[in-house]
């Protein structure tokens, strides 16, 4: 598809962005198990209120027909038309530490172009790290931790929370372009995978959106609350047990992938899971983590990237 529009617009009122932050970039689109992406953006969204950098063209990256942008209609006339978002931003976590955010639809066109943008952003504004997650299905028990498979150059946190190092090929998201072309300009980089359980996959599920936020605080040190989504997921989880105890078939699965998952974690030699399956850590927890996340830095990381 020839690009005849610009691939994004400079906000107008474009905030000052400091050296050095760190990039979360979530994107939605492939897989999107337990819509662990989408909550991501809707986190960042709405609870942290960011201001936009630079906003992607939808005429040059989205394939409308694919994904039908949302219209609303009152009794005889249209009312509101939101077509998707895909924005670069800067925001603020809950303790008021900034990083940005690249947060949307993942492109369906202009992949390339898209990448390069993305490297040049990144180094304008000399990017600390970069972190990005997206969710697969997996055969694993909602009772056991969300695990991740990581991948990037942070050979540091590949080591702690990697519980599952596959070798394959997978259809290639746009997040996966990234971390390849941004790995290979030398930035430091982590993708998260999140392992949703399968049965959930299909369904809007909280503690997969906790399991982001969480792999990001890892990653970078930056600190979310998520007490809607805690209590969100509490409820779920309430659901949950209710359907599995009112079903012997569905007990007998779960008792099989918790078997399963208890087996494979007592024989491996990989990492133990820090993601929970209900809460982001606790007060202790959360301490305890940035205490490891600031001991694994490597000393160079104060330094800005040229």
């Amino acid at each position: 598809m020839p690009q005849s529009a610009p691939l994004f617009e400079r906000a107008v009122s474009a905030p000052p962005v400091p050296a050095g932050l760190p990039l979360v970039i979530a994107l939605t689109g492939f897989t999107d198990a337990g819509s662990a992406v989408s909550g991501l953006v809707d986190y960042l969204r709405d609870e942290l209120d960011p201001t936009p950098v630079a906003v992607f063209s939808n005429d040059v990256l989205l394939d409308y027909r694919a994904r039908r942008p949302i219209i609303s209609f009152d009794q005889d006339h249209l009312t509101d038309y939101r077509p998707p978002r895909l924005e670069l931003s800067l925001a603020h976590d809950s303790v008021g530490q900034p990083f940005l955010a690249l947060a949307g639809y993942e492109p369906d066109f202009a992949w390339d172009a898209f990448a390069s943008t993305i490297v040049e952003f990144a180094e304008t504004f000399a990017v600390s790290t970069v972190t990005w997650v997206h969710a697969i299905p997996m055969p694993v028990p909602h009772t056991r931790p969300i695990g991740t498979t990581v991948s990037g150059t942070r050979d540091e946190l590949t080591e702690a929370h990697s519980v599952w190092k596959p070798h394959t090929q997978v259809p290639a998201t746009a997040g996966h372009l990234l971390e390849y072309r941004l790995s290979q300009e030398g930035f430091a980089i982590a993708g998260f995978v999140l392992l949703v359980p399968h049965y959930l996959g299909d369904t809007e599920y909280p503690a997969a959106t906790l399991a982001g936020l969480d792999s990001i605080t890892a990653a970078t040190g930056l600190v979310f609350t998520g007490d809607d989504l805690r209590e969100q997921n509490r409820e779920y989880l309430t659901k949950v047990d209710e359907q599995v105890t009112g079903s012997e078939e569905l007990s007998r699965m779960l008792e099989g992938l918790e078997e399963r998952y208890d087996a494979y974690m007592a024989g491996s030699t990989l990492a133990t899971p820090i993601i929970h399956t209900g809460d982001l850590p606790s007060a202790d927890e959360l301490a305890a983590e940035l205490e490891r996340f600031l001991a694994t830095r490597p000393s160079g990381d104060d330094d800005k990237r040229p």
